[in-house]
This record gives C-alpha cells, sequence and structure tokens, in this order.
C-alpha cells in the first residue's frame, strides 16, 4: 500500500476502476426519470425547443418581410424580444447540464498514457459517452446563443423599419404631442434607449479624450481655433472684398446684384460648411476612431452645409447690409424684420437632423423618435407661423405711416400663403397626433423652400450672366460681334437663346431635386447623379404608390404644365419673332412643341408614382379596343393634325377654300382646324377633311393676288385707246403691283362687241375684291370722261311688213 502511494497516478487509476461501476449506477438511476427522487430535475428536450426556437425565428422573418404597418412591426418586435428571452433561458438551463458533465469527466480524469494500466470497459464507454454528452451541449448552447443573437438583430431591424415606416405612413396616428405617451422618453425612458445612448455618450467621451493626447493635442486645438474663427468671422472678412470687386470687375446692369447674392450664398456655405468639416476632423482624424464617431461626424458636416445654405441664402435673398443690391424687392423694414429667422431655422435644421440621426445610428426605440420629430417639427412651424405675422405686422405698420411697401406678385403671395397654411397644418397634425404627417410636411416645407429659393437666384445670375455677355455693350459683345459680323439682332437672339437653356437646365435640376431630394443629406453631387440616372431609365422600376411620391407626381404635373406655358409663351413672342420664320411655321413649330411637351409631361408623371413605362401596355390595350368601337374618327383627326403640322400643305395665315368655304386659317388644333371667314365667322373644319379632300391654297407658294376685270366695248371704238386708258387706271391704283406689270388682254371678238381683259398683281388674294371695286368706279368714270360707251345687248325685233294694196 505505501509503495501504492507513493504512485498517485496508479492510486487515482485504481480509485476510478473501484467507483466506476459506482457512477455508472448513479447515472441509470439519474437517467431513469424523475419518480426515483423527488429532488430530480425533468429532463430537457434541447433538440426539440432549439428546433420551434428556430421556427419561430424564421416566421418572425417572413412576418417582417410582409409586414406594412408600424403597428404590425411593434408587435413582431414584440415577438422577437421573447424569442431572445426564451433562448437565453434554454442556454442557462443547459449551463448546469454542461458543468455536471465537465464534473464527471473532472473525476474520471484524462485518458492513460501509452503503456499505462488500461481502463476497463467500462470506464472507456462512460468517458466516450460524457464526452459526447459535452459536445452535444456545447453545440446546443452555441445554437441557442445564435438564435438569440439573430432574434436581437431582428429586433434592430425591425425598429429600423418601424422608424422608416413612419416616414411614408404619414396617414398613422401616434398620439398627440399634449399626450404622457408623448414626453415618456423624458420621465420614464426605456432600459434599452438609456443604454445605447450610455454607449454612445462613452464613444464621444473617447473620442473627445484620444483628441487631447499628447500626440493629438496641438493639431486638436489649432483646428478648434481655425474652425471657430472662420465660423464666426469668415463671412464677414469676405463680405467686405466682395463688395469692393463686384462693381469694378462685372459691368453695369443686373448681373452685378445677382452675382453678389450667389457669392454671399457660397461664401456662408464654404465658411460655415469649412467650419464644421474642421470640427469633426478633431475627432475622426484618429485611427481607430469608432463608427459611431465617424458617422456622427459625416451626418454633421451634411446639416451644417445645408444650415450654410439656408443662412446664405437668407443673406443674399434680404441683404440688410447692402439694401441698394437686393435681388428681390422687399422693403427694408420686411427685410429687417425677416433677418433673424434664416438663422434661427438653420439652428432648428441641425437640431432635427442631428436628433433624427442620432436615433437611427444608435437604433433608438420608436417612442424616442417619435419625440425627436415632434418636438422638431413644433419649432419649425412655430417659426414658419410667426414669420409671416411678423411680416403682415410691419407692412400694415408702413401703410399706417404712409409709407407705401413693395409690389407683391402673385406667386409671392401664393408663397406666403402656402407657408402659413402650412405651419398651421403641422400644427393642428401635432396637436391630433399625426407626428409622421407633421414631420413629413416639415421636411417638405424646407425642402421645398431651399430649393426654390436657390432656383431663383440661379435664374437670375444665369439670364443676367448671358444678357451681359451678348450686349452689344459690353466687351464680350463688342467682340462677339466684331470676330464673328454679327448684328444685335444675332446677340439678342442669342441671349434669348442661351438664357432658356440655361432656365430649362436649372428647372429640371429643381424639379429631380424636389423629388429625389432628402433634407441635409443631399448634395450637389448627389443631385448631378440623380439626373443622369432618370436620364439613364432608372429609378421607374416599381409600381408602388405612396403619399410621398403622390405629392411629387402632384409637383412634377404642376411643375411640368407651368415649364410647358412658360416655354410656349417664351417661343411664341420672344424667340421665334426675332427669326425669320413666317407666322405659320411660327404657330406649328408651337403647336408641335405643346403636344410634344403634354405627352411627356403625362408619361414622366406615371413614372413619378411609380409606374413603369413598360407596364402601360393595358393603357395601349384600353386604346385600341376603344378605337374599334367610336375613337377612329378622334385619332384620325389627331394624326391628321400631326400630318398637318409637320408636312404643312396648310399652315396657319393660309387663305384655303374647302367645301365652298373660303377663309384663312387662324389654327391647327389637335382634332380640327379654325377657318375664319370674310365675316369675321370662324368655321371648325376636322383636320381630316384637309388631308383627304381637295383643297384650295390661295397662299401657297405665292402670296400674290391676281385682279382681272373683263369688259365689253361696242365694235366701232378704238381698242389702243381703250387698252391705253385701262393700263392707266391699273397703274394709278398703289394696291396694283409694278412686277408683273398690268397687261391688257383682246379676249374675245364678236357680234355682240369687243371684249377686253385687264390684269393686274396685287400682294395678297384678300385684297383682290376691295381692290377690282376701286377699280371699277375708276374705269367707268374714265371712260364716260373719253366718250366711250360699253357694248350694248342687241335685241331682235320681228315685225309683220304691211300688206301691197
Amino acid at each position: 500500500m505505501q509503495k501504492l502511494f507513493r504512485t498517485p497516478g496508479k492510486f487515482v487509476l485504481l480509485l476510478a476502476l473501484v467507483f466506476a461501476p459506482l457512477l455508472a449506477v448513479a447515472d441509470g438511476a439519474n437517467a431513469a426519470g424523475p419518480d426515483e427522487a423527488a429532488t430530480v430535475a425533468k429532463p430537457i428536450d434541447a433538440g426539440a425547443t432549439l428546433s420551434a426556437l428556430q421556427k419561430r425565428l424564421d416566421n418572425i422573418k417572413q412576418q417582417v418581410s410582409a409586414a406594412k404597418d408600424a403597428k404590425n412591426m411593434g408587435g413582431l418586435n414584440d415577438d422577437a424580444l421573447k424569442l431572445a428571452s426564451d433562448a437565453d433561458h434554454l442556454s442557462a438551463d443547459l449551463q448546469p447540464l454542461l458543468a455536471q458533465a465537465q464534473a464527471k469527466l473532472d473525476v474520471l480524469g484524462p485518458a492513460p498514457a501509452p503503456g499505462a494500466l488500461p481502463e476497463t470497459p467500462q470506464v472507456i464507454k462512460q468517458r466516450k459517452d460524457l464526452n459526447a454528452s459535452k459536445t452535444t451541449l456545447d453545440n446546443q448552447i452555441q445554437q441557442a446563443a445564435a438564435i438569440k443573437t439573430s432574434a436581437g438583430n431582428l429586433s434592430t431591424q425591425i425598429s429600423a423599419l418601424r422608424r422608416d415606416a413612419l416616414k411614408t405612413q404619414i396617414a398613422l396616428n401616434t398620439g398627440s404631442i399634449l399626450g404622457i405617451s408623448f414626453w415618456s422618453p423624458l420621465f420614464s425612458p426605456q432600459e434599452d434607449d438609456g443604454q445605447s445612448f450610455a454607449d454612445y455618450k462613452q464613444q464621444l467621451k473617447d473620442a473627445w479624450h484620444q483628441a487631447w493626447q499628447p500626440q493629438w493635442r496641438y493639431g486638436s486645438g489649432f483646428m478648434l481655433l481655425l474652425a471657430l474663427v472662420i465660423g464666426v468671422f469668415g463671412g464677414r472678412l469676405l463680405d467686405a472684398p466682395l463688395a469692393w470687386l463686384t462693381p469694378r470687375w462685372l459691368p453695369v446692369g443686373r448681373l452685378r446684384r445677382s452675382f453678389f447674392a450667389f457669392a454671399t450664398a457660397a461664401i456662408s456655405v464654404l465658411t460655415l460648411g469649412g467650419s464644421a468639416e474642421l470640427f469633426t476632423w478633431v475627432f475622426t482624424r484618429m485611427p481607430d476612431v469608432s463608427d459611431w464617431v465617424q458617422q456622427t461626424g459625416d451626418i454633421l458636416v451634411k446639416l451644417s452645409l445645408f444650415s450654410a445654405l439656408i443662412v446664405g441664402l437668407g443673406r443674399a435673398l434680404l441683404s440688410v447690409r447692402h439694401p441698394s443690391w437686393r435681388l428681390p424687392a422687399i422693403a427694408d423694414p420686411v427685410a429687417n424684420t425677416l433677418v433673424s429667422f434664416p438663422k434661427m431655422l438653420s439652428g432648428f435644421i441641425l437640431i432635427l437632423g442631428l436628433i433624427e440621426g442620432i436615433n437611427n445610428l444608435v437604433g433608438t426605440s420608436v417612442a424616442v423618435t417619435l419625440f425627436g420629430n415632434g418636438m422638431s417639427s413644433l419649432l419649425v412651424a412655430i417659426s414658419a407661423s410667426i414669420a409671416p405675422i411678423r411680416v403682415n405686422r410691419v407692412r400694415r405698420q408702413m401703410l399706417a405711416n404712409g409709407e407705401q411697401p413693395e409690389a407683391r406678385s402673385t406667386l409671392a403671395g401664393l408663397l406666403h400663403l402656402a407657408v402659413s397654411v402650412i405651419a398651421f397644418v403641422i400644427l393642428l397634425a401635432l396637436l391630433v397626433g399625426y407626428i409622421p404627417l407633421a414631420r413629413f410636411l416639415t421636411y417638405e416645407l424646407l425642402w421645398v423652400g431651399t430649393v426654390l429659393a436657390c432656383l431663383y437666384i440661379m435664374i437670375d445670375l444665369s439670364v443676367d450672366f448671358f444678357e451681359s455677355l451678348f450686349s452689344a455693350n459690353t466687351a464680350s459683345g463688342k467682340l462677339l460681334k466684331h470676330s464673328l459680323s454679327l448684328d444685335d439682332r444675332h446677340l439678342s437672339l442669342a441671349a434669348t437663346l442661351f438664357s432658356a437653356i440655361a432656365k430649362t437646365l436649372l428647372l429640371i435640376i429643381a424639379v429631380i431635386s424636389l423629388l429625389g431630394g432628402n433634407l441635409g443629406t443631399t448634395t450637389p453631387l448627389e443631385v448631378f447623379n440623380k439626373v443622369v440616372d432618370l436620364w439613364g431609365g432608372k429609378g421607374m422600376e416599381g409600381v408602388k404608390i405612396i403619399p410621398a411620391q403622390a405629392v411629387n407626381a402632384v409637383i412634377f404635373l404642376v411643375v411640368g404644365w407651368y415649364i410647358l406655358r412658360s416655354a410656349k409663351r417664351w417661343l411664341d413672342n420672344d424667340f421665334l419673332p426675332k427669326t425669320k420664320m413666317d407666322r405659320g411655321m411660327r404657330a406649328s413649330l408651337v403647336t408641335l412643341f405643346t403636344n410634344v411637351g403634354y405627352v411627356l409631361v403625362i408619361l414622366l408623371t406615371l413614372s413619378t408614382l411609380g409606374i413603369e413605362w413598360n407596364r402601360l401596355a393595358w393603357i395601349v390595350s384600353a386604346l385600341s379596343v376603344g378605337i374599334g368601337f367610336g375613337l377612329q374618327e378622334i385619332v384620325k383627326n389627331f394624326i391628321s393634325g400631326l400630318i398637318l403640322l409637320t408636312e404643312r400643305p396648310v399652315k396657319v395665315g393660309d387663305l384655303i377654300s374647302i367645301a365652298g368655304v373660303e377663309g384663312d386659317i387662324r389654327r391647327i388644333n389637335v382634332r380640327a382646324t379654325e377657318i375664319q371667314l370674310s365675316d369675321r365667322s370662324t368655321v371648325i373644319v376636322p383636320n381630316s377633311q384637309l388631308i383627304s379632300q381637295n383643297v384650295r391654297n390661295a397662299t401657297m407658294g405665292n402670296a400674290q393676288g391676281v385682279a382681272t376685270i373683263a369688259l365689253t366695248f361696242p365694235l366701232d371704238i378704238d381698242p389702243q385707246a381703250v387698252r391705253t386708258l385701262l393700263l392707266e387706271a391699273y397703274e394709278a391704283h398703289e394696291a396694283i403691283q409694278d412686277t408683273p406689270a398690268p397687261s391688257v388682254t383682246f379676249s374675245q371678238l364678236g357680234p355682240d362687241g369687243i371684249v377686253l381683259s385687264v390684269t393686274g398683281f396685287v400682294r395678297s388674294p384678300r385684297v383682290i375684291g376691295s381692290t377690282k371695286s376701286d377699280l371699277l368706279y375708276e374705269i367707268l368714270t374714265k371712260l364716260r370722261e373719253a366718250g366711250i360707251s360699253l357694248g350694248r345687248t342687241q335685241t331682235m325685233v320681228w315685225a309683220t311688213p304691211p300688206a301691197e294694196s
């Protein structure tokens, strides 16, 4: 025995051999069931439980993919959290079993080394079963942990989807801002939100402390100081040189004012945006900065650029320091009243964007998201409602003091009314409980206002630039005039054409910005990419119509209709009259342009609603069925109208005769043509008749008319004298043209007399009737003075001779 105790390995092996049967009996007792002892725990069917948990996870994922509103997503989020809790409980229940198996393996000890005393078959089998049980338990615990992690991630995704759903489901009632649930994030925050914000705050603290480490300290201090100087004093330092250089570098005219406004807005964006960029570099330039801090810096820079743009637009349009260079017609008291609102509004935008950006970043609950959206919308709505009230009060005070405020245009009045109405609707939605609707209107109000202000400045700048470039009084205009041998009419035409092109491009960019832009996140590069994608046909793949898309479609339809009317007016009044086209050609071009434009606007409006162009086959099918049952004439007249506008057998201004009707063409519409008769009445002729019937066009190819008068004279007159008299009468009339010269033709010689025809050309067939009337008066007068009578009708008298006596 002493020798045995001197070798511990052999002693342990002996104990294992002795107690192995006892351990097997104990295991058998544990596996026998709960009836043998009250303290024995009920066995866990981990495999079946894990299978059930996995099925629940898959079912929740399927329901999430099919869920549409925030209410259903809320229930699915609760199911995901319950699933994560059940998976955690299962893992906790399996841990004691794993510890028990490990304890038994520790009792058995490791397998004997080669050459040592071998173990009994029972011990070998028991060690193998324990190792297998331990491996199974490890796998089950890992699987339960994976299900828990997946359920947690799914809950986070559901929360994000709920936040996104709140942006589109604007008709969702989430509770009034006067209710207790709205203020619950302040007084009774959720535990997950508190932990998320604590982690986010800790990462910001770590980034702050790291920025002031010895190796980063001096750079951080320099960039913070530089950001402060640029943000506070940058705009003021650059404003004075800009005001000094503008009148010295630019020619006299409106270009100075528009360029000064544009430069003022650009300076604000550069200084404030650069200051924000330097501020974020203090914390994001370190190599091991966290993702949350890096993304926060990106959000802050984009929001700062957008807020700086708001401040710059306010400075540019109000121009309090330089009232004489103010671009819009705003009285000084009104401008001084509004000077603080752009800064206030930009601060609200910065707060609104940061709150929503941080909520999306850390994955807060929907209650926190609604609270942030509600407070931001409330601040913006209060500002938007106070500004019109103060403007109206100032205008009333000016009228009471005998001062005349600025003449407000119809468009300015509509914008003023729209801002007031939208601010009232936002406040009403917040009080009633439609916070998503209030957030949507707030974003639309800010974004649309910013885009329209930019469009106003850019259109004025482009028009003034081209007018100055092609002006005959500027150095550039004189250079173009002499180098290209142009006259003033060509320069004016070029200025009008390039201004229209610039306006069109700016309007397209503005429309794309309105339809596809977002508050605080859309940059000029993203707008350009959207233009390229739209040109390539992207963005029109779905047929989903949501409220935001419906609003965008209405905006596009209104803007497209306004652009078409403006372009039609510009072509008809400004551009085409400066060309050498005739009036009919100009009218045809304007009509064709308008028809094509309306078709494009309708198609693009459908695309904005989310309807693909290739899914419009049902419209074509419906039209084909309708054509077969009654639309033949409409389509035939429509196609005939296109033929008339392109082939131009008749055009506006022509004098035509068709089916006994003679008159001037006044308008060629899509379905019919309007013909004005000599008595100023109008005949509507279908276009198909002008294509299929015989039409006499008196002005096609030759605008001259022929005035021919045929007169019958007695046989005893002097034809040469009469010929000279007729020619004198024609040549003396002012309507008869010299080329071709008037002529007299000996038409007929008969027993009744001599027929002479005198012919002369007039400038238009429309004056033939009045000219012939004047000539007849003149010819009859001359004939009476010369003693020449016209031929008389001979009468034959039958008489019976007297009878001879």
